[in-house]
């Protein structure tokens, strides 16, 4: 029984591109109670990788986090299958508004302790007493209503690209910074304002409004589905779309535009831009905003020293790295000193503090 991919990346890339089949990328969370998460674990990898499944899903005892690419053709045996396991049938699927049939080139089914790394103690506190979901419709009322602060659960380099309008945004690294951050600023609005969240699929925030709910916030809500359900049902409804520029994504896609506004810029020359690209040096690996000039001018790397590096031969670049860990810039998402644009740390209740 194969657990385990047997195909490098670049050899499924040329499978694919050699196939000419379009491929559907998918995302889809449940919280659930998983008795044995490596039996479970396995069940879905052998099911899955029969039916050419691409992607990355953890599975922790409190249930899957997935984000994967199905053959289009495969996508009902896909769902079929889902819906033979109780606590998945029906489960919800946010499907991609934009496709690229080389968003993951590895199936990686892998037992975490979290499906989402929140840094909290699930025992104590309810997280079943969730937030209010709600849709699309009730979103846009919602974040018009002058008694809402609407606050994106996602980090600084994913809102620095693209949010609602009038979004709080955490200038943050990790989803675990923001939950103690947020109820600690808006401590003093627990009861008199509506605490409204998004992020991405919906799965951050099913945890943070129990949260919030726990450390007494009084009217707590979230938008269903994320970012990508919203597009959706604004499309399908003809509903006014509220967010503004890219929607960043965990694949080798990094965004879906969903409008046309550009609203973050070239971490190294400061133009309008808002294209993630990662160093090409892969000693450093940083994520960072390029525009094309600066693409083209330094070669897909974050600075000269990188630059330098990424021309050498490549046994020589081995050489370099061995013995070395990955440079601490790989984890910075574009806040590396080097970079003269990146985005400014600042005060993220500023605005709702100082117009009180």
């Amino acid at each position: 029984m194969q657990l385990y991919n047997n195909l490098s990346a670049k050899e499924r890339a040329a499978l694919i591109k050699k196939a000419g089949k379009e491929r559907l990328t998918i995302s889809f969370y449940k919280y659930a109670k998983i008795g044995n998460t490596e039996i479970f674990r396995n069940h879905m990898f052998v099911a899955w990788d029969q039916q050419e499944v691409l992607g990355r899903i953890y599975v922790a005892k409190e249930g899957i986090n997935a984000q994967l690419s199905v053959p289009a053709e495969n996508f009902d045996n896909f769902k079929n299958h889902l819906d033979t396991i109780t606590f998945l049938e029906n489960v919800r699927l946010n499907i991609a508004i934009e496709h690229d049939n080389f968003a993951f080139l590895k199936l990686k089914v892998k037992v975490r302790n979290k499906i989402v790394a929140d840094g909290l103690n699930d025992d104590s506190f309810d997280v079943r007493n969730k937030g209010v979901h709600v849709n699309a419709e009730k979103f846009n009322e919602l974040i018009e209503d002058p008694d809402t602060v609407l606050v994106d659960m996602r980090n600084h380099y994913e809102s620095e690209i693209g949010h609602f309008k009038n979004a709080i945004t955490p200038d943050v690294d990790t989803f675990r910074e923001s939950l103690d951050l947020i109820e600690e600023d808006l401590r003093e609005h627990k009861e008199d304002k509506k605490l409204v969240m998004y992020c991405t699929g919906g799965i951050r925030c099913e945890k943070a409004s129990a949260y919030y709910k726990h450390k007494g916030f009084k009217n707590v809500f979230q938008l269903e589905g994320g970012i990508i359900n919203y597009v959706r049902q604004i499309e399908a409804e003809g509903l006014e779309n509220k967010f503004i520029g890219k929607n960043f994504v965990f694949d080798q896609r990094r965004s879906e535009r969903i409008s046309d506004d550009v609203i973050a810029n070239c971490h190294q020359c400061g133009e309008p831009a808002d294209l993630h690209t990662n160093c090409a040096n892969e000693a450093c690996h940083l994520l960072f905003i390029q525009c094309e000039s600066c693409k083209e001018k330094m070669e897909n790397c974050c600075s000269t020293n990188c630059m330098e590096i990424n021309r050498l031969p490549y046994e020589e670049q081995k050489a370099l790295r061995k013995g070395q860990g990955n440079s601490n810039d790989i984890f910075k998402k574009g806040r590396a000193d080097h970079l003269p644009y990146k985005k400014d740390l600042r005060n993220i209740f500023e605005t709702l503090n100082t117009t009180e």
